[in-house]
């Protein structure tokens, strides 16, 4: 090896170590707290919160409250409304519980109401929307007519795997496992386990015989 081919190598390793150190840094420096700026704009943000670095889309902060000792991961986008500055009254309309973990790369976009309860884990690139668009009139382009909104509630200890879509109008109990790439529409009781597109039941837990196939088709 020659000694300009082992400078080389050597100056690479060193801007290396040097570009990584540098980009932990910016992002440790880019996290949101509750005693950062970008923390204080939210309606409520709890102690031990955190949204890592870099964020995705977040605006509408004003009607948004994070619970405590959650964890929202990078590139995740929460917005309330339809654009930045945009009214939405007095009650806020994106409520995530105590100890969630936010999978990177989600999409929580709320416009009237979406609840998310405590102890709710996501995978990465999920999608929770209480907002689908409007298609009354078929001559109207879609995206000229009023969209419709329905509150969307997911109860406490509920994991949505990976890729996940929660449409408008969806009511998820507690304890429920919903499989990775489903779309879940419509209600589910507490404690079962739920998968495909649409979702549907395919295992509940029932005392005394535990986790089964459901009762019920």
């Amino acid at each position: 090896m020659s000694w300009k081919h082992a400078v080389t190598r050597r100056y690479r390793r060193a801007l290396s170590i040097l570009v990584h150190q540098a980009w932990q840094a910016v992002q440790n420096a880019g996290v949101v707290t509750a005693e950062t700026p970008a923390g204080r704009r939210f309606a409520a943000f709890g102690r031990g919160s955190m949204l890592a670095f870099p964020v995705g889309s977040v605006y509408g902060e004003r009607w948004i409250v994070v619970g405590e000792d959650t964890l929202i991961g990078m590139h995740v986008t929460m917005s309330a409304g339809m654009v930045p500055g945009q009214d939405l009254g007095a009650v806020p309309v994106l409520r995530i519980g105590d100890r969630c973990v936010i999978g990177r790369g989600s999409h929580i976009v709320a416009h009237h109401s979406i609840q998310i309860g405590d102890d709710v884990y996501t995978g990465p690139y999920v999608y929770i929307t209480d907002q689908n668009h409007g298609y009354a009139d078929p001559e109207v382009p879609i995206g000229r007519q009023l969209p419709r909104n329905t509150a969307v509630s997911i109860g406490s200890g509920t994991w949505l795997g990976a890729g996940v879509t929660i449409l408008p109008g969806a009511s998820i109990g507690r304890n429920v496992v919903v499989a990775a790439g489903s779309v879940v529409r419509g209600q589910f009781p507490d404690r079962c386990v739920v998968a495909g597109v649409p979702a549907r039941i395919v295992r509940e837990y029932v005392a005394g015989n535990g986790w089964s196939p459901p009762l019920r088709t």
